[in-house]
């Protein structure tokens, strides 16, 4: 199940918002095409991510709902943050040595707030279908979801028109915007924050796993539309404790399924892409 929030006719504070919660929006788009100015997703993207396919059609339906110059936003899973604690836990178990398992790989995170475990014990992360189920401590029961591929998301969404903007981690995202939140997260959830406005760090280690993403459709009549950046070929390591390099895009339209690896340090756990444009900040208090 998928939760869109469509948002057309958006001017300040004045305007009008329709929640979509459904599999199939087809019927819908037929009579909203161009209507959105924004588009907002904050729940069960990832599980578009099960295959190219979902996620293409995910795209392909914002792209038709929104206007020129109209922006798709929301929240996800940080599979960059997800992946690298993961990996932290297979190179911990490697440099035990000899005295473990051979060709075992630990396949679950754990810490006092959560637990993640992977369905199938691999290093590799592939593009599509990467799957692992997540249960908060304060939850019944854990809940399924796939890893986001962010080059493959970004590469989707420009074959669907869809520019990319930013995506940042949601901790890094509240911090850069904390005199605009403070106030509201401390009124609304006192227990997430200090006295301060600052993550305690039980709060900062939950929120570090999602995302926030922005993507924009681009408006020719307006301004030069924002390019999403080509990126690169570079020489790749098969160390599979490195975090892949962005350089999967070519990988991808060559028909592999399986990226060369090239993972970041494995103490930067935060969202590879980082913050978008300065300009598209909150610039003061709301």
């Amino acid at each position: 199940m998928l939760y869109v929030i469509l948002v057309p006719q958006c001017r300040c504070l004045d305007y009008t918002s329709q929640i979509l919660i459904q599999e199939n929006m087809e019927t819908h788009l037929k009579e909203k095409t161009n209507q959105a100015d924004i588009v907002c997703c904050l729940q069960h993207l990832q599980l578009c991510f099960e295959t190219e396919e979902r996620a293409r059609k995910l795209l392909q339906n914002v792209s038709c709902l929104l206007k020129p110059g109209g922006y798709f936003f929301g929240i996800t899973p940080d599979s960059s943050t997800i992946w690298a604690k993961y990996q932290k836990n297979v190179e911990a178990y490697h440099n035990k040595g000899s005295s473990m398992k051979p060709n075992i790989v630990p396949n679950c995170i754990r810490s006092e707030n959560y637990m993640i475990t992977f369905e199938v014990e691999e290093e590799k992360f592939p593009l599509f279908g990467k799957k692992y189920q997540l249960k908060f401590a304060s939850d019944p029961s854990a809940e399924t979801h796939c890893l986001v591929h962010f080059p493959s998301f970004i590469r989707l969404a420009r074959e669907a028109g869809l520019e990319y903007v930013e995506i940042q981690n949601l901790t890094e995202f509240y911090d850069d915007n904390r005199a605009q939140f403070a106030g509201m997260i401390t009124n609304s959830v006192p227990n997430l924050v200090d006295p301060r406005g600052r993550l305690l760090p039980r709060s900062y280690d939950a929120l570090g796993l999602y995302t926030t993403f922005i993507f924009q459709k681009p408006d020719p009549d307006i301004a030069p539309p924002i390019m999403t950046p080509i990126l690169q070929d570079t020489s790749y390591t098969h160390d599979e404790r490195d975090w892949p390099a962005p350089g999967w895009r070519d990988d991808e339209k060559d028909g592999h399924t399986e990226p060369p690896l090239v993972l970041p340090k494995i103490n930067d756990q935060k969202g590879i892409l980082g913050p978008g444009p300065a300009d598209l900040r909150f610039p003061e208090a709301l």
